[in-house]
């Protein structure tokens, strides 16, 4: 059994079906000792790992379920080359437009305000939002949080009567402060290798 825990969220893994089964009915058994329940929409039992794809095309299922843990969505992948099983993390996509949201609302704030302070603190934004979901396999979402974040930019700034610029022309203008993404957090045998080269 594995089990990842951080502050109230818990994940339990197993190798066999049946014995998750009876974990599931236990728990739910010990806290209602104590007048507790289980969440239902929060609570479930999926094919998770190396094999489930293929244990679930059996059942007739497309494929393996995904879930939701630490602001990423977990799924069960594939590498390109060989075939072998791959854990990918993307990031959720209700958190990400929550993200964008919030900064919508900052920049309508900030309409007008001067390009390079705006510039500045979209930079340190992005920046923080790349040091937690950077990881191997998410950058497609980043670069689409990136591209939308301009967008979106782009459309408050043209509100504004006396800025008006071509998409090319805004561009090259705040590019500079848009930090591209990149993976600063690669996999655990990458940074040992870092760590204890030889």
């Amino acid at each position: 059994m594995v089990m990842v825990r951080y502050a109230d969220d818990t994940f339990l893994g197993f190798e066999h079906r049946e014995e998750a089964e009876r974990f599931l009915v236990e728990l739910r058994e010990r806290v209602a000792q104590f007048g507790l329940s289980l969440h239902p929409e929060k609570t479930r039992l999926i094919a998770f790992g190396r094999h489930a794809n293929t244990w679930c095309r059996r059942q007739g299922q497309r494929r393996a379920q995904t879930f939701d843990f630490l602001g990423f969505t977990h799924i069960c992948g594939i590498t390109r080359g060989k075939g072998c099983f791959q854990l990918r993390r993307v990031t959720m996509a209700k958190r990400m437009h929550a993200k964008l949201a919030e900064i919508k609302q900052q920049l309508r704030r900030r309409l007008h305000g001067r390009m390079r302070e705006v510039g500045a603190w979209l930079h340190k934004v992005l920046q923080g939002f790349y040091n937690y979901h950077a990881v191997p396999g998410n950058l497609r979402r980043l670069w689409s949080m990136r591209y939308r974040l301009l967008h979106s930019w782009w459309r408050i700034l043209g509100r504004r009567s006396q800025l008006r610029m071509s998409w090319d022309r805004y561009f090259s203008r705040v590019r500079m402060w848009l930090p591209e993404p990149r993976v600063l957090h690669p996999y655990p045998d990458a940074r040992f290798r870092a760590t204890h080269s030889r």
